[in-house]
């Protein structure tokens, strides 16, 4: 599944996605986020990796906080250490 339809997702129904990660533990792996987002842990890493997705990586495996994940959804962008914006959804072109 594609960011941009994620992002389109959350964009448009905040409290739908609060809603699928209600039941979500506070820190999810990649498989757990996988599952959810409906993505392959392939995918959920590159995001990591990308800095598109907010995660912590201890030794080979990554983490992220949920309170981190759906802050990052609902700003429709992500922040990195540098506090710059690494996705500017408002100027993505449509493909």
């Amino acid at each position: 599944m594609a960011r941009k339809y994620w992002i389109e997702v959350v964009m448009a129904d905040h409290e739908g996605l609060e809603a699928a990660f209600a039941n979500a533990p506070d820190i999810l792996t990649t498989p757990e986020l996988a599952e959810r987002l409906n993505m392959t842990v392939q995918g959920v890493q590159k995001w990591l990796k990308d800095g598109v997705l907010p995660g912590y990586k201890v030794g080979r495996t990554w983490f992220v906080t949920k309170h981190d994940l759906l802050a990052t959804f609902q700003a429709g962008a992500n922040r990195g250490a540098s506090g710059e914006v690494a996705v500017d959804v408002s100027e993505e072109s449509e493909s």
